[in-house]
């Protein structure tokens, strides 16, 4: 065969390729199937990777090399039964139920600071020990900061239609965030601070907040971030290890150099699983803070491109369930979660090779521990929700098209998200007393057909402008979000018939 044929042939496989894999992304359930997916490989390389890192340090503890590994198999059962849950809720329940599920993770928050209801571990008062168990509050107001503040936004937004001011944006979203992370920092917990913090900014952007107002207190926080980073010994202790990283190499610096040393130690192919050197007491915290170090050590530079490569997908994923859903609730809380999930773990690799200062942040799904894992499993298993809300999706699945998965599972059908009602622009004026009209104007009313005089119509200018402008030049971010209402969005819900 000459050079040519098989350049030919080569360039058909590759088309072909790209044909079927582009086939696959426009199945209806392609974006439930990938999140599923990404979840189900995360969550097992995790599971690997905490019993390969921690068992030295558990047997050295406890006698026992599987003792950490067990109870991150409980978690992660426990995660899998929330994850089954969160697909089943409705959606009119899940926004029901956001404001009482936020108030009480902000009464566990305050409770837990509390001596003798939550546990000090290392100088932070962070868990309540429930028997083997322990449970971290400020895990769990993640996800119900996002459903709360999504419901909240959207309900605002359809309540004062376009005239929404930058106080029915802010108001009481910032204030209740700020109170959040307040509580957060008393524990003291800069990390989980600093999660909430990119909460709350991906909640605002997507929520339509002006881009000058945002930046102002995207500024501000990172302000406030630095003065908390100096504020404390073993803080601010990190941040001159990150700008002086050749002093103390046996004391402040320790830790960040171990992880470039296990980087460096895995080369390309890794030294193999459950052969890493630097579980062996060299590096701190390597089964949770620093486990992707491990994933470098053992599994070489393809592993760690195998963690980048799943969480890119994620990315992918979220940002298309957030723009293929017609429900603003939905699109608001997928791309908030997206945000969220991505940025968290995009700083434990961060500093992990050495580009951020070390935080303390997980890397989801990944790293030890409990409630981060089962607390992360349930936002994916909402993300998995709104993917099976998708309009293409609920036609399949209400046409016999829900697959072996959905059947096993017994998920019920998702229901169409149809827009309420458009309300009127502007309210009608006051009607005033006319005074009788002359004979002749009575007389052309009455040949007209009515004795009424003609009404203005109720299109205000700016209505008219708005309907107008093409679609495609209105922005996203701040007008398609809002565009329907969900008060009673379900044809259930509103007494119609399905």
């Amino acid at each position: 065969m000459s050079e040519a044929g098989a350049a030919s042939t080569a360039t058909g496989r590759k088309a072909a390729g790209a044909t079927w894999f582009g086939a696959w992304l426009a199945r209806p359930l392609a974006s439930f199937h990938l999140i599923v997916t990404i979840a189900t490989l995360l969550t097992l390389l995790g599971l690997v990777m905490v019993l390969s890192a921690s068992s030295v340090e558990a047997y050295a503890a406890d006698g026992s090399a599987y003792s950490l590994f067990v109870q991150q198999a409980m978690f992660a059962t426990v995660g899998a039964v929330l994850f089954y849950l969160a697909l089943r809720v409705p959606l009119w329940r899940l926004r029901q139920l956001s404001f009482p599920m936020f108030a009480l993770s902000v009464l566990a928050l305050v409770l837990v600071l509390i001596p003798g209801i939550g546990s000090s571990v290392q100088g932070s008062r962070r868990w309540f020990m429930i028997g083997p168990l322990s449970i971290q509050p400020s895990e769990i107001v993640k996800v119900t900061l996002i459903v709360w503040g999504a419901h909240l936004l959207v309900a605002r937004r359809a309540l004062v239609g376009s005239r929404a001011t930058y106080k029915d944006v802010m108001v009481p979203l910032v204030p209740a965030g700020l109170l959040v992370c307040l509580l957060v920092v008393l524990q003291p917990n800069l990390s989980t601070t600093i999660a909430l913090g990119l909460i709350l900014a991906a909640l605002l952007w997507f929520g339509g907040l002006p881009v000058r107002l945002f930046v102002t207190i995207s500024v501000s926080g990172l302000v406030a971030a630095g003065v908390l980073a100096l504020s404390a010994g073993y803080r601010s202790n990190r941040m001159r290890a990150f700008f002086n990283p050749g002093d103390d190499p046996q004391g402040i610096n320790y830790q960040a150099r171990q992880a470039l040393f296990s980087l460096a130690d895995g080369g390309i192919w890794g030294r193999g699983l459950g052969q890493s050197r630097a579980k062996w007491s060299y590096l701190p915290n390597a089964h949770n803070d620093f486990i992707f170090a491990i994933i470098g050590e053992e599994l070489g530079f393809l592993g760690c491109a195998l963690v980048l490569g799943l969480f890119a997908l994620f990315v992918y994923t979220g940002l298309r369930i957030a723009s293929r859903s017609v429900d603003p609730f939905l699109r608001l809380l997928t791309a908030t979660a997206t945000t969220w999930i991505t940025g968290q773990a995009l700083i434990n690799i961060g500093y992990v090779v050495g580009l951020l200062p070390v935080t303390g942040l997980q890397l989801p799904l990944v790293s030890a521990g409990g409630s981060s894992l089962a607390i992360t499993l349930l936002m994916f298993g909402l993300i998995a929700n709104a993917a099976r809300h998708e309009p293409e999706a609920v036609v399949a699945l209400h046409g016999g098209q829900d697959g072996r998965f959905s059947r096993l599972l017994r998920l019920p059908k998702p229901e169409l998200y149809t827009a309420p009602r458009p309300r009127a622009a502007a309210k009608a004026a006051p009607q005033k007393k006319t005074q009788p009209a002359p004979r002749g104007d009575s007389a052309k009313g009455r040949r007209s057909g009515s004795g009424r005089p003609a009404r203005r119509s109720v299109d205000s200018d700016s209505s008219r402008r708005a309907g107008n402008q093409p679609r495609g030049s209105r922005s996203w971010r701040s007008t398609r979000a809002w565009e329907p209402s969900y008060p009673t969005t379900h044809a259930r819900d509103r007494g119609k018939p399905r």
